[in-house]
């Protein structure tokens, strides 16, 4: 019986790195998942998985990580849009953390890295955008610059290594299983529980976990190095549609639209919330550099590479909210929480 290539995942206990991990073991892929907290065992419950200590700044353990591995799921990441100081724990993470996850695949003889990058990375200034519209020439908001600078460095420096690497851009992921809500899947959680006090008229694209779990593990083996592959539906969704939806898939809520300020309006709400944030401690709501950057901007995309290429077939949005929040109501905890 011939053994499977072993994987690595970095981010393994993440919402998307834990749904790679669930992923390869069904297709009985050996699996090596790479957490930042070996205590944090939930995630992995009822999962024939190795674990290892992994921080992808900390180079020894990358090293060590990667003995024996033929491909590396490059999941961990900074996904935050806020932070007390947003240079050195958002861009400087993301960029540092690709850098040194790269040198140590290429050192380890590792054959392919699937490195998960994000819609943020894309241009927007054609709709609907698709890989072949280049990098966001929109420098307004320090993840937006980290995901984009690190994709880029990525095929550059994988280039020059010599090593193969595929980039996926995911957009607003839910579903699956999760074990702490990330700020994609927060969005949804608060529009469903009534917690939006108003619509900043800004666009979204939910896509299930699972279908991009599915993809990335496609893309190991059809994927073509040095490309790019779009993971997301064909059409965003605003939040009054997404209202629209949640009352009819689950009435009892008897959720309400807020108003939509005007433009002016909601970045005064935005610098206000900021402000509070500073003091506070705590991410905002809502920030001035995303109002100033998705306000109306539609999240369309084609999605046809990843279609043809990966086999990407994502379900319909209506199905993956559905799922997205039935989960939430089967784990009230994570809603609470939020």
């Amino acid at each position: 019986m011939q053994i499977s290539p072993l994987a690595l995942v970095t981010g393994a206990n993440g919402h998307l790195g834990n749904n790679i991990v669930r992923e390869l073991l069904r297709q009985h892929i050996p699996v090596r998942a790479g957490v930042r907290n070996l205590r944090n065992h939930a995630p992995f419950a009822g999962l024939n998985c190795e674990r290892v200590a992994l921080d992808i700044l900390n180079p020894k353990q990358l090293q060590a990580a990667m003995r024996g591995v033929d491909t590396v799921y490059a999941v961990a990441a900074a996904f935050k849009f806020w932070a007390k100081n947003p240079q050195k724990e958002i861009y400087d993470v993301n960029m540092a953390g690709t850098w040194l996850l790269l040198e140590a695949a290429a050192a380890a003889g590792v054959r392919r890295v699937v490195y998960v990058s994000s819609t943020a990375a894309l241009n927007y200034s054609c709709l609907p955008t698709t890989e072949a519209c280049g990098y966001n020439t929109d420098r307004r908001n320090v993840y937006y610059n980290s995901k984009n600078d690190s994709d880029e460095m990525a095929m550059q420096l994988a280039a020059s290594l010599g090593l193969e690497l595929v980039s996926i851009l995911p957009a607003t992921m839910i579903g699956g299983e999760n074990f702490a809500l990330n700020e994609s899947y927060q969005i949804l959680a608060n529009i469903y529980q009534g917690k939006m006090p108003i619509d900043p008229n800004i666009y979204l694209n939910w896509v299930d976990v699972k279908d991009v779990a599915q993809a990335a593990v496609a893309a190991s083996s059809r994927g073509r190095a040095g490309e790019r592959y779009v993971l997301a539906q064909e059409k965003g969704t605003s939040m009054r549609e997404t209202l629209e939806l949640l009352n009819r898939l689950f009435p009892e809520q008897h959720l309400k639209v807020p108003p939509r300020p005007p433009r002016p309006l909601l970045r005064g709400i935005a610098w206000f919330m900021e402000t509070s944030s500073r003091l506070a401690g705590k991410a905002p709501l809502l920030q001035t550099s995303l109002v100033d950057m998705l306000w109306g901007l539609r999240r369309d995309y084609d999605i046809s590479k990843a279609r043809y290429e990966l086999g990407f077939a994502p379900r319909c949005v209506e199905q993956s909210v559905r799922e997205a929040i039935l989960y939430l109501r089967q784990h009230p905890a994570l809603l609470a929480a939020g």
